[in-house]
């Protein structure tokens, strides 16, 4: 019986970032995590791939309701979304609803989800929605070292990426460049606009549809993956490479089916492999 209350204590201890430890055991992160996953079956249930297309269709105008509350540029939010979410079908946004795979802080008094990074078993930040991880992301770069972005224009989303970098978001050097290619090749910067309008590109062939109030699993009815798609899950050690070898394709077929930029991947991505 003190066994088992022990257990107890100490998986309550560590659901919570108010725990000052760095590091969790494996078991315990490993139990941590179930308990996420089982809270969320239903949405991971639900889950459907999306193409960055979709997920641009899906929360532009949560972006631009954030950009109008908050002052920051739906360009950058969508981009952030994009690139941290992996189009929203990586690991964090799927279990964790977590889309700007934003780490727990000490004043973080929510669920957590445990997941390698730049560190063995980091704690990151759950939500019940994305819609609270867009509000979530908004409130985190009201912190203090984000202050002078503040400064810039809402139009100059280049000047956001490189300041985003220089106030400590992301530890990967390229992290600007990789935000700006990823607003040009999507135009991201036409829903810089403070009035919230919202225009589609004929490039983008997409059909406009609001953001819905629980968007999990929604789909752009032109943009629909095929019936017979089959997808992989990236673990750890996977590469681009050795994904196309396992599977006959290219590694520049690998990346034209996913939307890919560059050959960087996330262990709990999931990749469209036909």
């Amino acid at each position: 019986m003190k066994k088992t209350i022990h257990l107890f204590i100490c998986l309550a201890f560590f659901t919570s970032c108010s725990a000052r430890r760095s590091s969790v055991s494996n078991r315990l992160a490993r139990d941590n995590n179930h308990r996420v996953q089982k809270d969320n079956r239903q949405g991971i249930n639900n889950y459907t791939p999306l193409t960055s297309l979709q997920y641009i269709a899906l929360y532009k105008g949560t972006a631009i309701q954030e950009m109008n509350l908050y002052g920051i540029p739906a360009s950058i939010t969508l981009a952030q979304g994009l690139f941290e979410s992996g189009s929203g079908n990586g690991e964090l946004a799927r279990v964790a609803n977590n889309h700007f795979g934003i780490k727990c802080t000490p004043d973080w008094k929510g669920k957590v989800y445990y997941k390698d990074d730049d560190n063995k078993n980091d704690s990151f930040r759950v939500y019940d929605t994305p819609e609270q991880s867009f509000r979530d992301h908004s409130l985190f770069l009201k912190r203090k070292n984000y202050r002078g972005l503040y400064d810039l224009s809402i139009n100059d989303y280049k000047g956001w990426a490189r300041g985003l970098k220089s106030a400590g978001y992301a530890t990967n050097p390229d992290y600007p460049r990789l935000l700006i290619n990823i607003i040009e090749k999507y135009h991201l910067d036409q829903y810089d606009n403070p009035d919230g309008v919202i225009e589609v590109k004929k490039q983008d062939s997409i059909t406009v549809i609001p953001a819905p109030k629980n968007p999990i699993a929604a789909k752009d009815s032109t943009m629909r993956q095929p019936a017979d798609a089959k997808t992989y899950t990236v673990q750890q050690g996977d590469t681009l490479y050795s994904i196309s070898k396992r599977f006959g394709l290219s590694v520049d077929d690998l990346k034209a089916m996913n939307n890919l930029d560059t050959n960087s991947i996330k262990i709990g991505q999931v990749l469209v492999i036909r």
